[in-house]
């Protein structure tokens, strides 16, 4: 049985004792232990069921690589599903539940699957299900939704909260083991900005538990002697449970970190996301060992060699009074001496070499370990936890020659080096033949934007087999890094460690080597998904012969553990089913996140009120002070009108366009997308971006532009500033800013990535203020500073300079018809310069207005606005603006488009002005009615409205929208459509231009 040893344990602190429940049973742990161990400790050997055939799981590693025990964790608002046991730290009332199993964990129906295994081999699911048809929606998909996933969904409120920061560094090392903290040593020496990252709570990694010996000290006392020195370096930062989950372009990193999942309910957030950009990255993130395959590898109690080690080790936890070790490799002789060193039973260590020397295998012979030279494990005794093993001649078929009683057994089937941060970003891998594993290939790493290698990898996870190799690995590899950003490495003695003489292990994949039939639809690849030996060799004669396909028809590796344990073996058995060599084979594709990040790290704060970004001007507080009633406009907040005491909104409104008509008003237009264009082919760009020339505006002057989607549809619109020869400002729609600036990118990045043009969304970089009405250029004048009239700055151009000492750009347009200023101020000084507007203002009667006021106030005049007048099907043509599309360049975003024969058909709806012949307000999209019924019975129509005010200015309801062959029908009488209190009825209005005031623009050219 399983259990705790009276000594030892260099992670736990026997003096806290933490209770804890699996399954509603309450035991008994120590501070430091994972649940896995304190699982153990308790010989809790079962922990789950299987994926497909619902057999009896139990722990397997150690690390983030465990397929197998998952659990429920918590309850109501911090419940978890499918949380690794060897990953979550253990804390006073943990509470955890099996999965997939009903109706217990002991006594699972589900397990009737595995007595039909013959009948449900890889990929049945294609070939069942098929016929009769209807059964599939009625019988067979209810049944697999019912049986489909593991742990259960959560239904509470999430009780915890999240954060997400940003850091930046010269180099950032994944990894805190010895290959790690060495690097980072070499680095930080450098001068260089270092992060450096380890998953779990500790460092050292394998170093420590393997008692390896640094300079003459054990690996723990070159560990801190590291930490120290590290900690006393202000450019270094070092953090614990961060685990970097991803590895993106431009250096970019994501890594997790685990805050207070250990600590539930302290206020702290439980993960915070970190969003890292690095110079360069270097992986020191070690290897994982593989299983070995044969039958009844996945019965609990089989576990990985170092797991076992580490259970013994960092918390005096034994898996088993006797542990048969089984191997093909040296490294495994250590877990044989950590256990019989622990006083426990090792019967034999099983080695599938026929010639075992070395340093390790001899230890172990001199403390009367027996050793089985050139054997196997035909099969593996037991049910619901190891009773024993039979052995076998590794080159035979898997005959029984002997049985040894035991309670566990040890694998190890050697290390593969944890190349996933290395391959996210393209980085290629070599076959190593010696240790039968895939390492990083030095030549081929992933690049830069510059063509320099981006990540360099260290340590194992580069195929250092040795602790000194890895240290000498670590410095070379680090003094690489500092050396490509630029700096030089200081002289350092490195670290020595005595070198360890090792046999060379010998691949195996299936154990025995000539395993019958039976044995192999036994031996487990992917112990979650249930995938077998035999089922990736019926897949290869079934012609999946690519390593993507079989990975589907077999789901190999696509459990929660991403394949960590079964990739490299079933590759390996897939290359032995085709008769080829494993590199020629090739890999799957890793994908990050390395673990599962918690959907509450990759939401942050975005959640409640706030699960959008809110997004506010400058003026915001102003605004609130000063009884704003406030609307959504994207992502912003913007105040739809000022109302005062006794007012209503529709009051408020009509007082604000009166007084920006006849006197001052003040608009907070911060919120106006800005995006500069840069570079020598910026020109080029923004004519093919926008349907008129841009490239021709002169500079200080601006000029309204249009941009299409590639079907031709209207997609926003603006003024577009010439600022220098190389350099535009696109002012875009407010809620449209992110959207073009990512468009913009999307060009330039997918199709035209050989311009040089360089874009940067600047819109909460500047606050801009609208200053509006007869009285305008008054203000200006008032506040002083620079000439804003009409000789030195015309409509339609733009000034730099100061006004009331505030650093300003001055943009001379009107979305008013007005006398109209932007003026665009440094985000700082907005809140400043707005008041100081409304104070120099009082005296012309300033007044502030909202979107209502502007809203109407631009359609008074027939400006267009996006989202209104555009739903995505209407082309510029429709809204009479042909003359804002260019007849002389030879292509633009959306032109083919707007060829088409139904685009450019004459019958398109396009927009006229509308008035009721009562002055009354027709409804927001009413419809135009027209003669005869469709086949719903519905009258057929033939236009819609897309805005309608109240105009304060002319006294009437004004209305603007779409009407087939409209400019050709002014003054015609048209009826809508009406709908008002459950009574359908009509209202008759008249055609008229869309422009309702001051047609020849004479109020806003003054």
């Amino acid at each position: 049985m399983s259990t705790r040893l009276a000594k030892g344990g260099r992670l736990i602190d026997r003096t806290a004792t933490q209770e804890f429940s699996f399954n509603g049973k309450r035991l008994k742990g120590f501070k430091g232990d994972t649940l896995a161990a304190a699982l153990l400790a308790n010989d809790q050997m079962l922990v789950g069921r299987s994926f497909k055939y619902h057999r009896p799981r139990g722990i397997v590693a150690a690390g983030p690589e465990e397929p197998n025990a998952l659990v429920n964790l918590g309850r109501g608002g911090r419940f978890e599903p499918n949380q690794r046991v060897t990953t979550t730290e253990l804390f006073e009332g943990l509470e955890a539940k099996s999965q997939n199993h009903w109706p217990s964990l002991e006594f699972d129906v589900g397990v009737v699957n595995n007595y039909v295994a013959r009948f449900l081999p890889a990929g049945f699911y294609y070939k069942t299900f098929i016929h009769p048809r209807p059964f599939w929606k009625h019988v067979f998909e209810p049944i697999i939704r019912q049986s489909a996933g593991l742990g259960a969904a959560p239904k509470d409120r999430d009780a915890d909260r999240y954060e997400q920061a940003y850091a930046f560094c010269d180099l950032l090392v994944v990894g805190g083991g010895i290959a790690g903290l060495q690097a980072a040593l070499v680095a930080g020496r450098a001068g260089a900005r270092v992060i450096l990252l380890e998953q779990t709570a500790h460092f050292g990694g394998r170093a420590v538990v393997d008692g390896e010996v640094i300079d003459g000290k054990p690996a723990d006392a070159f560990v801190t002697a590291a930490l120290a020195e590290l900690g006393g370096m202000a450019n270094v930062t070092v953090k614990a449970r961060t685990m970097g989950a991803g590895v993106y372009d431009h250096g970019y990193v994501l890594a997790d970190e685990k805050v207070a999942d250990h600590t539930p309910g302290d206020g702290r957030p439980k993960h915070r996301l970190w969003r890292i950009r690095a110079g360069k990255i270097l992986t020191a993130t070690g290897a994982i060992e593989r299983p070995l395959s044969f039958a009844g590898n996945d019965i609990p109690g089989v576990m990985l060699a170092a797991s076992v080690r580490d259970y013994v080790v960092n918390f005096a936890v034994s898996p088993a009074d006797r542990t048969v070790v089984v191997t093909n490799n040296d490294d495994a002789y250590r877990t044989a001496i950590a256990l019989k060193e622990a006083g426990l039973a090792v019967p034999a260590i099983i080695d599938a070499r026929s010639n075992v020397t070395g340093e390790l295998p001899a230890r172990a012979r001199s403390l009367g370990i027996r050793i089985e030279a050139g054997r196997g494990v035909a099969k593996v005794l037991g049910g619901k936890r190891v009773t024993g093993v039979s052995i076998c001649l590794q080159a035979g078929e898997g005959a029984v020659i002997d049985e040894i009683a035991c309670d566990a057994v040890a694998m190890s089937g050697g290390w593969s080096p944890v190349v996933h941060l290395w391959s996210h970003c393209g980085g290629k891998l070599n076959w190593d033949t010696t240790n039968a594993h895939f390492r990083p290939d030095a030549a081929r790493p992933p690049l830069n934007h510059d063509g320099g290698a981006m990540v360099y990898a260290a340590g194992i996870a580069n195929g250092a087999m040795t602790t000194a190799a890895v240290l000498a690995d670590a410095d070379a590899q680090a003094q690489a890094a500092v050396t490509a950003l630029g700096m030089a490495p200081k002289p350092a003695e490195l670290p020595y460690a005595a070198p360890v003489v090792e046999g060379a292990m010998e691949a195996v994949w299936i154990m025995p080597q000539g395993a019958t039939a039976p044995l192999k639809s036994k031996m487990w690849l992917d112990y979650q998904n249930d995938v077998k030996v035999s089922d990736v060799q019926l897949a290869a004669r079934e012609g999946y012969e690519s390593v993507e396909h079989t990975k589907r028809y077999t789901t190999l590796g696509m459990a929660t553990d991403q394949g960590k344990l079964s990739n490299i073996n079933g590759l390996a058995v897939l290359a032995g089913a085709l008769n080829e060599d494993i590199p020629q084979v090739g890999t799957t594709t890793f994908r990050p996140p390395y673990t599962p990040v918690t959907l509450g790290a990759l939401a942050g704060e975005a959640r409640g009120e706030i699960f959008q970004p809110l997004r506010r001007t400058p003026m915001h507080a102003w605004h609130e002070k000063n009884g704003a009633y406030m609307e959504p406009v994207g992502l912003w907040r913007r105040p739809y009108t000022f109302p005062r005491t006794g007012e209503t909104h529709e009051q408020a409104v009509h007082r604000e366009v009166l007084n920006t008509r006849e006197k001052l008003g003040l608009l907070d237009a911060s919120t106006l997308g800005k995006i500069i264009v840069k570079g020598p082919d910026a020109g080029r760009f923004l004519d093919m971006l926008y349907t008129g020339v841009m490239s021709t505006l002169p500079i200080g002057k601006c000029r309204y532009g249009l941009m299409c989607n590639e079907q031709g549809f209207l997609s926003d619109d603006g003024v577009v500033a010439r600022i220098d020869e190389e350099t535009w400002l696109c002012h875009t729609t407010s809620g449209g800013a992110d959207r073009i600036h990512a468009w913009m990118e999307d060009w330039l990045q997918c199709e035209w990535w050989d311009w040089k043009v360089y874009t940067a969304n600047v819109t909460e970089q500047y606050a801009q203020v609208a200053v509006v009405g007869p009285n305008a250029r008054k203000l200006l004048e008032k506040l002083g500073g620079m000439d804003v009239s009409k000789e030195a700055l015309p409509f339609m151009q733009w000034a730099d300079g100061t006004l009331g000492g505030f650093p300003v750009r001055v943009y001379r347009i009107s979305f008013s018809g007005e006398l109209s200023y932007e003026i665009a101020v440094p985000a700082s000084h907005g809140a400043a310069f707005w008041e100081a507007c409304h104070k120099a203002g009082a005296e012309f009667g300033a007044m502030p207005y909202g979107t209502e006021a502007l809203h109407i106030m631009r359609a008074e005049k027939g400006f267009i606005m996006i989202g209104d007048e555009t739903d995505g099907t209407v082309i510029p043509q429709d809204l009479n603006l042909d003359w804002a599309i260019s007849k002389k360049k030879d292509d633009f975003l959306g032109k083919r488009g707007q060829q088409r024969n139904h685009l450019a058909s004459p019958d398109r709806w396009k927009l006229v002005g509308f008035e009721a012949l009562d002055g009354s307000v027709i409804p927001d999209g009413a419809y135009v009615v027209d003669s005869g019924v469709n086949g719903n019975g519905q009258r057929n129509v033939q236009g819609r409205i897309t805005s309608t005010y109240f105009s304060p200015t002319l006294k009437k309801g004004i209305a603007m929208g779409l009407l087939k062959h409209g400019p050709k029908r002014m003054g015609e009488v048209v009826e809508f459509g009406t709908f008002k209190n459950g009574v359908q009825g009509t209202l008759k209005a008249r055609v008229v231009d869309p422009v309702f005031f001051d047609k020849d623009g004479e109020k806003q050219n003054v």
